[in-house]
């Protein structure tokens, strides 16, 4: 089954917060040193979010008829904390031109991956594979993109072919709480003042 969509709603406001969380484990010695231990191998993220206008009618287009409906409903179906929904993040949502693997001439399946500076993390769920090239060369067939983050040959690619990938992703993320405020300020009108949701493990 797959999970549903956070709708993209004109009446969501500034600022957007996203929280990059790793796990780390420190222990302390007398001396003064420490021991680290990472707990997580890629971080979780969390959202926050806010809206300043949602209609619960059609009676103010600029806000998207019936959005607090879309909204309201997937925290429902979601049932708080419970299930999980799809994130697309409209500032972080493509990759172009992504190094995915270096053929070793026996796998043939690879994670998704995108660089975020000097960091190389995997996508949560891939949306869609527009191109996907074997050392330069584009590849119109012999592949398919398996959920949630995985690209499939049906050959493998050779040793030492590097293999790129342009991609759209989305976070799979659940609810922080299994409550949320929706205010009526006006009639027809609602508002959301903060919204709080974190990416799972795919």
């Amino acid at each position: 089954m797959t999970a549903p969509m956070f709708p993209s709603l004109p009446g969501q406001s500034w600022p957007v917060h996203k929280r990059p969380i790793f796990s780390t484990r420190v222990a302390s010695h007398v001396s003064g040193r420490e021991a680290r231990a990472p707990l997580y191998a890629a971080p979780l993220y969390e959202f926050e979010v806010s809206f300043e206008g949602l209609c619960a009618d059609a009676s103010a287009p600029g806000l998207g008829a019936n959005s607090l409906q879309a909204l309201l409903g997937l925290y429902l179906q979601c049932r708080g904390r419970y299930g999980t929904f799809l994130y697309v993040d409209p500032e972080d949502k493509a990759a172009t031109g992504q190094a995915i693997a270096t053929g070793d001439g026996t796998t043939t399946v690879f994670t998704l991956q995108r660089a975020v500076g000097g960091y190389v993390e995997p996508v949560s769920r891939a949306l869609s594979v527009d191109a996907v090239y074997v050392n330069g060369a584009a590849q119109a067939s012999g592949w398919t993109l398996v959920a949630p983050n995985r690209l499939s040959f049906v050959a493998a690619p050779a040793v030492g072919a590097a293999v790129t990938a342009d991609f759209t992703f989305a976070y799979e993320c659940r609810f922080v709480d299994d409550e949320a405020d929706f205010e009526n300020y006006m009639a027809g009108l609602w508002q959301v003042q903060s919204l709080k949701f974190r990416s799972v493990k795919p």
